[in-house]
């Protein structure tokens, strides 16, 4: 009888490069599913060690792969690093999966909300909180916001899921003080 994580991840030693690899993995999994997805994979080297497997996910299925913020693209992403790390464990690829500008979007509206918030603080000389992000949605307000310096911002909670508070930095409340 086969195991479990045989059957996932499969049980013969896969030669074939990374990028290979995940394109099998990803068309089992979409046959599997039922899905009708199609995808684009591009290899792109980011540093000496490290290489970035982009995948671009497109077909009628789009709505269903991008429903609940995004989760079943992030699930999708984590099984395929998995799969990766099971078959070639000193290969230090990173996958990025997106599906119709999905990740774009959600990156404009992440912005588009910490400047509203920025503002709030700046007006009112005070914090005001963010809702409980993952740490991917985390990492795009902490960058775009620390590019004022009248503001800072910290992450605030247990666990992945945690909020962001926004605050003016003491120089800026001094100055309004004034």
């Amino acid at each position: 009888m086969t195991s479990f994580f045989a059957k996932l991840f499969g049980n013969k030693k896969i030669e074939n490069a990374p990028e290979e690899l995940v394109r099998l993995t990803l068309q089992t999994l979409f046959e599997k599913a039922q899905f009708d997805l199609s995808f684009d994979i591009s290899g792109e080297k980011l540093n000496e060690d490290e290489n970035q497997i982009s995948i671009d996910i497109f077909g009628p299925d789009e709505d269903l792969i991008k429903s609940r913020d995004g989760q079943m693209i992030d699930a999708v992403q984590l099984f395929l690093k998995r799969v990766l790390q099971h078959h070639f464990p000193e290969d230090r690829s990173q996958i990025a999966i997106d599906c119709g500008g999905f990740r774009e979007e959600t990156q404009a509206q992440l912005i588009d909300m910490a400047e509203k918030l920025k503002s709030q603080a700046l007006e009112k000389g005070k914090s005001v909180y963010f809702r409980a992000l993952p740490p991917r949605d985390r990492k795009v307000i902490h960058q775009y916001l620390a590019g004022d310096d009248r503001v800072k911002s910290r992450s605030i909670g247990d666990g992945v899921f945690k909020k962001i508070k926004i605050f003016p930095t003491k120089a800026t409340a001094e100055a309004n003080n004034d």
